[in-house]
């Protein structure tokens, strides 16, 4: 299967929309600094967890089906997929900051090896260079540790035929204490931050960019991946569901926005914001994948190719749409201009596509040619991703 043919327009549709909202969110907080977009610019930061739940699901329907293969789930080759997927942009965007200080302009650069082990989010500091790479760290920590989890789940033995299977209960009811575990630390952060002096800084370094803090979304995705390899009947039904579960879908992210909106950093959105928020991401997913949601059957023009540069675009987005205003403001064009937002949006998306055909579809080829699939013994007549 072709990766063209293997593309559903609703997952597109929603990666394209999620890499607009981050792009419009970063473009008002480090270029204009007003409100630019209005009420969009100001939640363009669900974008990325509009990015981890469909990270969730895709990557845990990839474990999962590899795990159900005759082969296999193969470490080895999941890792390598992984790595020839995100390492190439990542580097080469991470060679532009530590290589040309007039790229990262004044924001200072984190130690090189936080970068490279992916553990920048740790702590990060807001305001230092590369910063919006913090969710592609929670993204490989990811990576890393849910196959070997979903090894361990299979190892655990049990009944496993069926929804009613010892271990498919141990499973869900680790989804659900890893829900519980992540409304109590953001509360308990919450709690303890309350005593600083600088209650932002704190909020963004302690919980936005926490790893125990964000794991909502990409939990809820894969939920939805162990739906649809586990618990056939139940998808089969939500299948038949796309109009209803498009509108839930909408509701709920619409609910969990007017709660960021009104109160963004309080308690109690802070503790059941993102998790309403996940739920509200996981629904659309679903509706994406229902053949009669019109999410699902309606094509939106430029969202496929959008999304196939999505993942480019948002590594360099940020720091080339500072760079694009700053002329155009010396040349009377204020970053609020019209011209200014046009032409800093389109370099951002040329920098991507750029970054995604120089860079990204090369090691895509080599990745396709040596390692096509997850499971053992792989051919690359498996490939799908």
């Amino acid at each position: 299967m072709s990766r063209v043919s293997a593309r559903i327009h609703g997952l597109d549709t929603l990666r394209a929309l999620a890499v607009t909202l981050v792009v419009l969110h970063h473009y008002v907080l480090f270029v204009s600094g007003t409100g630019t977009f209005g009420w969009v610019g100001e939640i363009g930061w669900v974008g990325v967890d509009l990015f981890f739940a469909l990270s969730g699901y895709l990557i845990g329907n990839q474990i999962f089906q590899a795990q159900r293969s005759a082969g296999g789930l193969s470490l080895g080759r999941f890792y390598a997929r992984r790595l020839l997927r995100t390492l190439p942009n990542f580097y080469a965007v991470l060679a532009l900051y530590a290589l040309w200080p007039a790229f990262r302009g004044d924001a200072p650069m984190l130690p090189l090896w936080k970068y490279l082990s992916f553990t920048q989010n740790i702590g990060l500091e807001p305001g230092t260079a590369f910063s919006h790479a913090w969710s592609l760290c929670i993204e490989e920590q990811f990576y890393l540790l849910l196959p070997v989890c979903a090894l361990l789940a299979a190892a655990l033995g049990g009944r496993e035929d069926g929804p009613g299977g010892s271990r498919l209960r141990r499973v869900w009811a680790a989804f659900a204490l890893a829900v519980a575990a992540g409304m109590a630390v953001r509360a308990g952060t919450w709690l303890h931050g309350q005593d600083d002096g600088h209650w932002l800084h704190f909020y963004y370094k302690h919980i936005y960019y926490s790893s125990f803090c964000r794991l909502d979304e990409l939990l809820a995705g894969v939920a939805l991946a162990l739906l649809k390899n586990f618990h056939g009947g139940i998808w089969a039904r939500l299948m038949g569901q796309g109009r209803l579960l498009l509108a839930a879908g909408i509701a709920a992210c619409a609910l969990a926005l007017r709660c960021f909106l009104a109160d963004h950093y309080g308690l109690w959105t802070t503790v059941f914001g993102f998790p309403l928020l996940a739920l509200g991401c996981a629904l659309l997913i679903v509706a994406a994948l229902a053949p009669d949601s019109p999410l699902h059957r309606i094509r939106v023009p430029g969202a496929s190719s959008l999304a196939l540069w999505s993942y480019a675009v948002y590594l360099v987005h940020k720091q080339v749409s500072v760079l694009s205003a700053q002329p155009l403001e010396e040349a009377g064009y204020g970053p609020g201009h019209p011209l200014t937002v046009v032409l800093a949006l389109a370099a951002s998306v040329l920098a991507g596509w750029l970054l995604f055909r120089l860079v990204e579809t090369p090691f895509m080829r080599l990745r396709e040619r040596y390692v096509p699939g997850n499971s053992r013994g792989s051919s690359l007549a498996a490939a799908v991703r």
